[in-house]
């Protein structure tokens, strides 16, 4: 990788999986990206998940690193932007602490980005279901599945799994698409997404490895209905010009 990365892991309750994560993500940065950043945000854990954190971070070599913590649960959208904004790298990845995309498929993002192709990339779980090693329980899947038809018929988007946890970002054009993100919590993918595709950034989606891992946050049945919620909130805003200035902003980096 010839371009500076940053990784961000946005944390809520994640003690033990950091111990395991943070290590696998420091020996990958050390053999493809060495000088890279790696920033833990811990989102208002109850549980030593900052500790945690530093004590895994303590003896990376080749790689800065940082712990963000407060003390208030904000929601995984406001912590993965936090550390967007933190970020010092050219390009950066958002990933989930439980590393349910191995962090070895870092470079199917960053490379079309590093390539000139791609300002925004994801992974998806959907374009080839071959590459999920440990499925969700049925219920889940088929809930992730309806939410996602939900979101290409109220967005226009023509992406089949805006919620795997595995994102980069030219920053250089996207930071003022995160500047200008409102939402906190289980509709944030989405928003950015749809927000950079209306502002005419190049998003692709990218087929990953994906294994689930039990310990999700996200309750089925309550959730479901907060993140429908949330992608009306986002046409809402949409028709309110709440992201009018991010795009223009946009428009002005790429010379539209």
């Amino acid at each position: 990788m010839s371009a500076s990365l940053s990784i961000i892991i946005p944390a809520y309750n994640e003690a033990v999986r950091l111990g395991k994560s943070l290590p696998a993500i420091l020996i990958y940065l050390k053999e493809q990206a060495p000088g890279a950043e790696l920033i833990v945000v811990d989102d208002g854990s109850t549980d030593n998940t900052a500790e945690a954190a530093r004590q895994a971070l303590s003896h990376a070599k080749n790689v800065r690193t940082s712990v963000i913590s407060y003390q208030s649960n904000l929601g995984k959208g406001r912590a993965v932007r936090l550390g967007l904004f933190a970020s010092r790298g050219d390009v950066a990845l958002f990933s989930d602490a439980d590393l349910s995309t191995p962090i070895k498929e870092t470079q199917k993002l960053v490379e079309p980005i590093l390539r000139g192709e791609c300002d925004l990339t994801f992974g998806s779980r959907a374009l080839d279901r071959s590459l999920i090693g440990v499925h969700q329980p049925w219920r889940r899947e088929q809930g992730g599945r309806v939410f996602n038809l939900v979101v290409r018929l109220a967005t226009g988007l023509p992406f089949w799994d805006t919620q795997c946890g595995f994102k980069a970002f030219r920053m250089g054009v996207c930071r003022p698409i995160i500047e200008g993100a409102t939402i906190d919590r289980f509709g944030f993918d989405v928003e950015l997404l749809y927000v950079a595709a209306r502002a005419g950034l190049r998003v692709k989606e990218v087929p990953v490895r994906w294994d689930h891992y039990e310990g999700s946050k996200v309750n089925v049945l309550s959730d479901s209905f907060k993140m429908l919620s949330e992608v009306g909130l986002i046409r809402q805003q949409a028709r309110r010009g709440v992201y009018d200035k991010a795009i223009k902003a946009v428009h002005e980096l790429i010379g539209r």
